[in-house]
């Protein structure tokens, strides 16, 4: 291979991939860390470089041109593997002094994650870790964290998955809704339950209505995107919400919504990327969280 007809600077490459990827110099700017005048000249010298113009201006949006198009599949070949030798490279530490993220959604995030997450750093304080709240599933084959805690188990074959549990989720309010409302119980009380929706409303019901249960429109009060203010919602009154068995029992001043005892169950899943874990300190806090999860929520 004659290396020296590769005259560009591979970091512009990762400036044009990034900027392509998120539409704009802005976004892609945030993504990579780098203020947007820095990311607009890495672009711009990589276009002298290759002596092609990679995107043309709409409005205050950029769009590939056609050999921007061409180009931007040998530059995503180029990322991945980067990102693959990047992964392998990290999996060979076995310093346990470190940064490690973990991905869950805010639920257990807020709720459930502290207690284990302060017992992990007094075992191990050199440990540096960070949560990613999200209620969409982190990349881990780019990335996002090295750690995902998941209700389903991942497809991608590269990946590592440990069921860690089979839980359930049951229907809560406060027990001043109750008493205000009465429990659910017949097909009537369903058409009118006040329920908050977690996402997207459309979806929720489908998912109640694939179990049996006989709710539609009129059953949505709230829609809230995020698990941990629907849950704060429900606290305060407003209706019913659905949650993990496990946090939802052990709240004072809330009770289950329903006269019978409906549960919808659910795995737990531990995930991480297969070369990720021959890392020391990965492993170990994979295995820690596994240990720990298992177990019901700390009171």
């Amino acid at each position: 291979m004659d290396w020296r007809a590769v005259s560009f600077d591979w970091n512009r490459a990762r400036a044009f991939l990034v900027t392509a990827e998120e539409g704009s110099l802005s976004a892609a700017a945030r993504a990579l860390g780098l203020a947007q005048p820095t990311l607009s000249r890495q672009v711009e010298a990589l276009q002298r470089e290759l002596g092609v113009v990679l995107f043309e201006r709409f409005g205050r949006g950029l769009e590939l041109t056609p050999a921007g198009v061409q180009l931007l599949e040998h530059v995503r070949a180029m990322g991945q593997g980067a990102m693959a030798l990047s992964i392998a490279a990290h999996g060979q530490s076995e310093a346990i002094a470190g940064p490690v993220t973990i991905s869950a959604s805010d639920a257990y995030a807020g709720l459930w994650l502290p207690p284990i997450l302060q017992a992990l750093r007094q075992q191990e304080p050199a440990l540096a870790i960070r949560v990613v709240a999200e209620n969409s599933a982190s990349d881990l084959m780019r990335r996002e964290a090295d750690i995902a805690i998941r209700n389903f188990r991942p497809k991608e074959a590269d990946l590592v998955a440990r069921r860690i549990a089979e839980t359930s989720a049951g229907f809560y309010a406060s027990d001043s809704f109750l008493d205000k409302h009465g429990r659910i119980n017949t097909q009537s009380d369903w058409k009118d339950a006040n329920l908050i929706a977690p996402g997207d409303a459309d979806g929720f019901l489908s998912a109640l209505q694939s179990v049996g249960l006989p709710v539609g429109p009129t059953s949505i009060a709230y829609e809230c995107t995020s698990y941990l203010a629907m849950w704060e919602m429900m606290r305060q009154g407003l209706g019913v919400a659905v949650l993990d068995v496990r946090l939802g029992d052990r709240e004072d001043g809330i009770s289950r919504a329903t006269v019978d005892p409906i549960s919808l169950p659910f795995p737990i899943w531990l995930v991480a990327h297969r070369d990720i874990l021959t890392n020391r300190r990965m492993r170990l806090v994979f295995d820690f969280l596994a240990d720990a999860l298992r177990q019901p929520p700390a009171d």
